[in-house]
């Protein structure tokens, strides 16, 4: 069915710009080249490279893909999170997900038609954080955002530490050394993951509270200052590796996800 190879081509790209970014910034840990950069740098780069523009169509088609398996996800429920408040908003944030890899595909494609797209990452969002903090109850907003940022860190540690993703795994498809190995790489990967997001909302918060936009980071802020912490370069390539260990993870999620559009 034309949705499941959508989505499995979008976990596929999903995980090489992830994939992208960790290895980018594992470079730059040991001072190896490289650099800190967020999804849109990811997309940059895969450009830059020989075919780049046809490796980046591939990947904008995937992350189509996934943004439109997202949106499934929402609507159809194949997962059967049901409709109770709990179930209404994982599919809620399913949607959110599709809008932000619909923008990520839109970037893609604005790098291959030369339009840009390039662009983005920390400054973007102190723009649009700048408009809401310019707003009345803006602070309250902000710090609402952060709030939730960082409460989907913890559920990706929760994620990482019970699991239960291997629920969605063909399990059958699967030889008990992938198994074990996928789930190895799949809890780093998420843990990596959750600790991005953490630190994305305590910037948020910082920010509402100091009514300051330029307290704001994203991806590549958030790798930032991880390195100018004490021991940064090895908190850096920590969370680079599961970066890159996230990657593979959605890799894992492309080949044996169980994936049903109704």
């Amino acid at each position: 069915m034309w949705i499941e190879r959508l989505a499995r081509l979008g976990y596929a790209a999903k995980g090489i710009v992830y994939a992208i970014v960790g290895v980018l910034a594992v470079q730059a840990a040991f001072g190896q080249g490289g650099r800190t950069t967020d999804t849109q740098g990811a997309l940059t780069t895969i450009a830059s490279q020989p075919f780049g523009k046809f490796l980046l169509a591939l990947v904008a088609v995937g992350l189509v893909g996934y943004s439109l398996w997202r949106f499934v996800e929402a609507w159809a429920d194949p997962d059967n999170k049901g409709s109770d408040a709990k179930g209404l908003a994982t599919r809620f944030g399913y949607a959110i997900s599709g809008l932000i890899y619909a923008g990520l595909a839109f970037s893609a494609i604005g790098l291959i038609l030369g339009t840009g797209g390039g662009g983005g990452g920390d400054n973007t969002q102190q723009d649009w954080t700048a408009k809401v903090l310019a707003q009345p109850f803006g602070q309250w907003l902000i710090g609402l955002l952060g709030a939730l940022i960082i409460g989907i860190g913890f559920y990706q540690f929760y994620k990482a530490y019970s699991a239960k993703f291997r629920k969605e795994w063909k399990l059958r498809e699967m030889s008990s050394q992938e198994d074990t190995w996928a789930t190895r790489i799949g809890r780093f990967g998420l843990a990596a993951r959750g600790v991005v997001f953490v630190m994305t909302g305590f910037f948020l918060i910082q920010a509402a509270r100091q009514s300051d936009a330029s307290e704001v980071r994203g991806l590549d802020g958030a790798l930032q200052a991880l390195a100018q912490q004490a021991y940064g370069k090895w908190l850096l390539a920590i969370v680079a590796l599961g970066l890159v260990a996230y990657g593979l993870y959605m890799g894992v999620q492309a080949r044996y996800r169980r994936i049903s559009s109704h």
